[in-house]
Order: structure tokens, then C-alpha cells, then sequence
């Protein structure tokens, strides 16, 4: 249990951030960065990704297995845009600022979860 709730709070940051960066770096896409509504955005998406990803993963799964798991990126701008269209601090203009945003987001994620893991397993060696 408690190992569930510590990743929960770890994707919970993971995505703070990723959020911020994304705010930045792409044009079209602003939240509001005031914190509780920033904290309020990130904790919705991570409770997407962790109850709703898995169900429309299963579902677009032919899709993302013909193009080699490229669907993926289907399945978090699916995420994001349902992240925009219940949040009124979320603001994407186009569907060029979802495409990066959900890029730059999941890159971000990618890189604090294997920098995380590398620590992880240094401190256990």
C-alpha cells in the first residue's frame, strides 16, 4: 500500500513539472501556474493516467501495436485533451500545441522516472 501511494505521489510531482516545462517551451499551450490550480491540474491528469490510460490504452491497442507503439502518443494527447476540455486552467489553442505539449510531457515524465530508477538502484546496491 504504501509503495502505491509513494508512486502516486512521485507521478504526482512528475507531471507538476512536466506541466511547467510544457507551459513554457510551447506556444498555445497555458495553465493557470497559480499552485493550487497547478496542483489541481496535476493531480487530475495522474488520476487519469493511472484509472482512465489503461482503458483506452486497451482500447486503441490495435492501433498502437500496427504502428510499433507510436499510438501511445494517441493515447496521452487523448488524456490531455480530456485534461483541457474539465479544467478551465488548461488551455490548448491547436492541435499542433496538444501534439508537442503531450510530447514534451511524456518526455519529461520519461527521463524523472528513469532518472529516478538509476538513483533507486544505486541506493540499493
Amino acid at each position: 500500500m504504501f509503495k502505491f501511494l509513494s508512486h502516486i505521489i512521485f507521478l504526482f510531482f512528475s507531471n507538476l513539472v512536466a506541466f511547467l516545462i510544457a507551459n513554457y517551451f510551447i506556444p498555445g499551450f497555458s495553465i493557470s501556474l497559480d499552485f493550487k490550480n497547478l496542483s489541481i491540474i496535476a493531480g487530475i491528469f495522474t488520476l487519469l493516467n493511472i484509472f482512465i490510460k489503461p482503458i483506452i490504452k486497451f482500447i486503441l491497442s490495435p492501433i498502437i501495436f500496427l504502428t510499433f507503439g507510436l499510438g501511445i502518443i494517441l493515447v496521452n494527447a487523448i488524456i490531455l485533451q480530456i485534461v483541457n476540455f474539465y479544467s478551465k486552467d488548461v488551455s490548448i489553442s491547436s492541435i499542433k500545441a496538444l501534439f508537442f505539449a503531450t510530447l514534451v510531457i511524456s518526455f519529461v515524465n520519461t527521463i524523472i522516472n528513469f532518472s529516478a530508477r538509476l538513483l533507486f538502484k544505486k541506493q540499493i546496491s
